[in-house]
């Protein structure tokens, strides 16, 4: 049996308008160091180098000032648009834009700009599946136990984690199905935290695809050198698919 090439036939959306509070640093969370390049670097470079990729767009705030990255080149299309005021409206915003150009049923990936450690094994099991309405994202079963707090930030309950997940990105959809469901969601007035919770709220339940654990969103300062080790980790060779079963 011969293997068929692989199509470039998704293009990648990757929102980094935000302005990373969280990590308090003198600059947006997307353009700090990893491993001496900027993590927007390490992110664009592993969507823009697998074979199911065939464009980019980029969101980013309208002051944003450090973008170009010196020294970065992409063989593939990447456009790049001022996002929202939210996550949800930046999305839109590239939607809008790939709308005048693809189909309605192109199939697109939604990734953040801060997992800049996606592995290609990643991206090949979720862009495998059959695309439906519902569409997919990467997720990986809650291992540790879960506790609800209180106000007061006492343990108000233990909650079984049997069929808990946390989620991840890239997550994928059709293009018109989900621009149709964040413009629902904004015009109702609510602010969906992803793309899933938009496509969820239309009425879809998307697939939970197993991702590894090592593609982690940097959020907090204790987030980089975690990456750092992850990163160099995955360069020495000690990359293989740890992928949990759903």
């Amino acid at each position: 049996m011969v293997d068929r090439p692989l199509i470039a036939d998704h293009w990648a959306i990757v929102p980094a308008a935000g302005v990373g509070a969280r990590m308090g640093g003198e600059r947006p969370k997307q353009y700090l160091s990893l491993a001496g390049r900027p993590i927007l670097l390490h992110t664009l470079e592993r969507l823009a180098q697998h074979p199911r990729v065939a464009g980019l767009v980029l969101v980013l705030h309208a002051d944003d000032a450090h973008w170009p990255l010196p020294g970065f080149s992409c063989a593939k299309p990447l456009h790049h648009v001022v996002g929202g005021a939210s996550r949800a409206a930046s999305v839109l915003v590239a939607l809008d834009l790939l709308a005048g150009q693809l189909p309605a049923d192109a199939p697109l990936l939604v990734h953040d700009a801060v997992r800049p450690l996606l592995h290609a094994s990643d991206l090949d099991r979720l862009c495998a599946l059959p695309l439906d309405d519902h569409g997919c994202l990467l997720a990986t079963p809650v291992a540790d136990t879960v506790k609800r707090a209180d106000t007061d930030g006492r343990v108000l309950a233990t909650l079984a984690r049997e069929g808990l997940y946390t989620v991840q990105t890239p997550q994928r959809f059709r293009l018109g199905l989900l621009r149709g469901a964040l413009q629902a969601a904004l015009a109702s007035g609510q602010a969906p935290g992803d793309e899933a919770q938009a496509v969820e709220l239309a009425g879809f339940g998307p697939r939970l695809v197993p991702g590894r654990r090592d593609n982690i969103k940097i959020t907090t300062p204790q987030d980089l050198p975690l990456a750092e080790c992850l990163l160099a980790a995955q360069s020495a060779g000690g990359d293989h698919d740890d992928a949990d079963t759903a």
